[in-house]
């Protein structure tokens, strides 16, 4: 558990057990920042209540203002485990209660905050689990900027907010990624599909270049559909049909078709769509429905570099 140390001139209150990312950096110019290893904080943003906020106890660095909850990361932590962690520490948010959508990074050479930012996908109530926190609240888009926020989260808060709408999402055309590869893939197509499938899993997990997807921010974590078509289908025998933002789509005739269809489905979802093929034919019909196309060799290059 981090706990930050008090405000100058406040008395310093036990911190008990102490992790060794939990120290000032100081950069050249004097400024000190929290967490030898960078820090990080989770914004979770529930459809119906809207944003998960924490009242900071008085004691704490810019005490009485609202900000999310977060802290120092762990040495050898990542960004998204440090957020969670901190989350689940101080408010008591379940780990599979939000999945990631984009990360947000202050990188300012010497240390690191990152903001994750996590739909909530199963609801929960959040509870004070530490000493650093007076109040935990849900909070209206609209009004967040109406209370005090702390410093650097109101600073944040102004580039983060538009970014609340936009939701990526990717349909990829397995067959023509899967054939654009001489690898033996027509003696088990089944096979070759839940290849693909598993690399798009690692790939989307670890968080995709935001300028891959021509958005802002850092990194984003967007919905995946994979559209199988054929003998393929059997690849749907060792998956769950939808998990961890990936969906598998078999098409019940033909694959173009159905990838048509999902990619309408999504724009009409309010996501913006990037459709993975080199078919000529099937990019016009996605580009007529509003959707971005790249070739089979943009994913395949991005899973190679993830292998």
């Amino acid at each position: 558990m981090t706990i930050e140390p008090p405000a100058p001139g406040e008395p310093r209150r036990p911190t008990g057990p102490r992790d060794p990312g939990d120290a000032w950096v100081i950069a050249p110019t004097g400024e000190r920042y929290w967490g030898r290893f960078g820090a990080a904080g989770l914004l979770a943003a529930d459809a119906e209540r809207g944003i998960l906020l924490q009242h900071r106890v008085g004691w704490s660095h810019h005490g009485g203002t609202w900000a999310l909850p977060g802290g120092a990361r762990h040495e050898g932590e990542g960004a998204g485990e440090a957020a969670l962690r901190e989350a689940h520490e101080e408010a008591s948010v379940p780990a599979d209660a939000v999945r990631q959508r984009f990360w947000s990074v202050l990188d300012l050479d010497v240390w690191t905050y990152t903001t994750v930012i996590a739909d909530v996908v199963e609801p929960f109530d959040p509870q004070i689990g530490d000493a650093e926190s007076v109040a935990l609240e849900w909070v209206p888009v609209d009004a967040v900027a109406d209370r005090p926020l702390h410093p650097a989260f109101a600073s944040a808060w102004e580039q983060l907010r538009p970014l609340l709408a936009a939701r990526p999402a990717v349909v990829i055309d397995a067959a023509n990624v899967v054939g654009s590869v001489p690898d033996g893939w027509w003696r088990d197509r089944a096979g070759a599909a839940g290849r693909l499938i598993d690399r798009t899993r690692q790939w989307r997990d670890r968080g995709v270049d935001a300028a891959e997807l021509d958005l802002p921010a850092s990194l984003w974590f967007p919905d995946v559909s994979v559209v199988l078509e054929g003998q393929a289908k059997a690849a749907l025998a060792g998956q769950d049909g939808e998990s961890s933002g990936i969906r598998v789509v078999p098409a019940p005739g033909e694959g173009d078709d159905e990838i048509v269809t999902e990619t309408q489905r999504r724009i009409g979802a309010g996501e913006q769509v990037v459709v993975v093929t080199s078919d000529r034919g099937l990019a016009d019909r996605v580009s007529a429905v509003g959707a971005r196309v790249v070739g089979a060799g943009w994913l395949l290059s991005q899973l190679d570099e993830r292998s």
